[in-house]
């Protein structure tokens, strides 16, 4: 992976590089060898292969960055798995919301990941983000919530509280992990 970024950022000037990760991340390192990816991501040091210092973060939580208008924010990414964060106080906390049980032994990810959606179908999948959603607005008391994400171009309405979201804001999000003046706290 640094090695494609490499070569297609030959002709680029850049001080920093941010890396966001489907997986858990704490004090910019991974936790964990993801699901759907080569191994060899824990421990690596991204810092040594770019020669640049490198901010990694979960990748739900990089979109959600970018994402944020304010106030209390809830980011749920409907992708290949279920990305979440949540943005309080102007405090980032991703979080692992996609593997916590939800029903008849299955986790969250089950039901709004690409997984739910090509077992139950469009119909049924959007049924259950309209059920969940509104149910993690409550849960954690936001304010908003935004839908990111691969399959939110699936959604013709939306739940109440809840915008639109668009992979395209991880590189704001990723450029606002270096911004000093960041209304977002990051630890």
């Amino acid at each position: 992976m640094v090695e494609s970024v490499r070569v297609a950022t030959t002709d680029w000037e850049y001080l920093v590089v941010s890396v966001g990760y489907p997986g858990p991340v704490e004090g910019n390192s991974i936790l964990v060898e993801p699901k759907n990816l080569g191994r060899g991501w824990v421990g690596f040091d991204f810092a040594k292969a770019f020669g640049r210092p490198v901010k990694v973060v979960n990748d739900a939580a990089m979109q959600a960055i970018g994402s944020y208008d304010g106030d209390e924010m809830l980011f749920l990414g409907l992708g290949t798995g279920l990305g979440s964060a949540l943005i309080t106080h102007g405090a980032l906390q991703p979080f692992e919301l996609a593997h916590l049980p939800y029903n008849k032994g299955r986790t969250y990810e089950d039901y709004l990941g690409k997984r739910g959606l090509e077992k139950r179908g469009k119909k049924r999948w959007r049924k259950k983000v309209f059920e969940i959603v509104p149910a993690f607005c409550k849960a954690f008391q936001v304010d908003y919530v935004v839908l990111g994400g691969g399959n939110v171009k699936l959604l013709d309405e939306l739940p109440e509280n809840t915008r639109r979201g668009g992979n395209e804001l991880a590189f704001e999000g990723g450029f606002r992990l270096w911004d000093p003046d960041s209304a977002i706290r990051v630890d």
